[in-house]
């Protein structure tokens, strides 16, 4: 069995989809122990927004349950622009596992996000100049990277090319540009060396270790039951989100907002919940398909954002407990990672990989229930568009 530890739900459902395109089956796991039937186990800690020592101690308490569940490796999965306590936690897993040295390769190329002379692009545009700029917890302000992580407090850190000697010891991150240079990091990993970063150099280790047997991208029939209903929960504010949301509305799918002043720092009350609520359970008996939404333009205050996404986590769970749903669709690592802990859902068995990043699972417990979760930054396929 191998391990994954992610800082997010996201995350670990990206990486428990590679395994599964390569052939493994995949679960991520939220809280308590792995099944034991999986042949990769995703941890998400939700540590991004955590301080530093909580972040660290997540990691390692997440490292003694993927050892004690028998795990061979463990890789720690980071932010792809380094969102995070990325350093604090590659550098707890390295105390937790004695390692003195760690390879961390964030690129993602197949997305277009590429680390060249020290600097992070994202589509060959400084990471400083796109819209992680605009994050509300971890702005993005340069695209150097040695200045997105903060120091190790314990170990050094440097930056290092295919063709640079690597150090004996400390925290290597890894240039790439190419789908191919990161094929080619794989080959410089060493016995004892924690291996950190992002799907693409997961997926890379995959593939150098079980050649030959991927999988295509599965096209899965719906779930039984209540399958004709899909519920859309995006919690991004990203330009990728609002523009589904007015694809949604050209197409006549109720498409539900929070309320404008909730940006201003408003709570909202009660009985305003219970009537959107209402509103958007009464919108099901008419319509296959409903979209909630934040709705609202980027909120920079890191405590507004993170009450958005609990006031709106807080309806879509209303309306889940009130209509039977098919399929749940959770727009944003934030909002995923929440609607998952409200609901209870500590165990989730991946299905399907529908594109790059976008997870399909099953629900340990429920079992005409399907949960689709999308990096807010990432596009949803074009079958699922609202006009698609």
């Amino acid at each position: 069995m191998i391990g994954v530890i992610a800082d997010d739900l996201t995350g670990a459902a990206e990486l428990g989809a590679a395994g599964l395109r390569q052939g493994w089956s995949a679960e991520v796991v939220t809280e308590g122990r792995p099944s034991g039937t999986s042949d990769l186990v995703c941890v998400d800690t939700d540590s991004r927004a955590q301080p530093p020592r909580e972040a660290a101690r997540r990691v390692a308490a997440a490292v003694k349950v993927l050892q004690k569940a028998g795990a061979t490796w463990v890789y720690k999965k980071v932010d792809s622009v380094l969102r995070g306590q990325v350093i604090p936690e590659i550098e707890a897993m390295m105390r937790q596992l004695g390692a003195t040295r760690a390879l961390l390769a964030p690129a993602n190329p197949s997305l277009g996000r590429t680390i060249r002379d020290g600097k992070y692009l994202v589509r060959g545009k400084p990471l400083h100049q796109t819209e992680f700029a605009r994050d509300p917890q971890f702005p993005r302000t340069s695209s150097r990277v040695l200045e997105l992580l903060t120091t190790p407090q314990l170990f050094s850190l440097c930056g290092c090319t295919l063709r640079d000697e690597l150090p004996e010891s400390g925290i290597i991150i890894a240039e790439a540009s190419s789908p191919r240079a990161v094929q080619q990091w794989t080959a410089r990993r060493a016995p004892g060396m924690v291996l950190a970063g992002g799907v693409d150099f997961f997926s890379a280790l995959l593939a150098a270790d079980s050649p030959g047997n991927p999988r295509s991208m599965l096209s899965l029939p719906r779930p039984p039951g209540a399958a004709a209903r899909e519920f859309f929960v995006s919690g991004s504010s990203t330009a990728v989100a609002r523009a589904f949301a007015a694809a949604a509305r050209r197409d006549q799918t109720p498409v539900f907002s929070l309320p404008q002043e909730l940006a201003w720092g408003a709570v909202l009350r009660p009985e305003a919940t219970a009537a959107i609520v209402g509103r958007i359970v009464s919108a099901f008996e008419s319509h296959a398909r409903v979209v909630l939404t934040v709705g609202l333009p980027p909120v920079r205050n890191e405590k507004v954002s993170r009450g958005l996404t609990g006031q709106l986590v807080q309806i879509a769970a209303a309306v889940l407990e009130r209509v039977e749903v098919g399929q749940v669709y959770a727009d944003g690592g934030a909002t995923a990672a929440e609607l998952v802990w409200r609901m209870g859902w500590s165990r989730l068995k991946l299905l399907c990989e529908r594109a790059p990043g976008v997870a399909t699972l099953a629900v340990a417990g429920k079992k005409n229930l399907w949960v689709t979760i999308k990096p807010g930054s990432y596009p949803w396929p074009v079958e699922w568009t609202a006009s698609g």
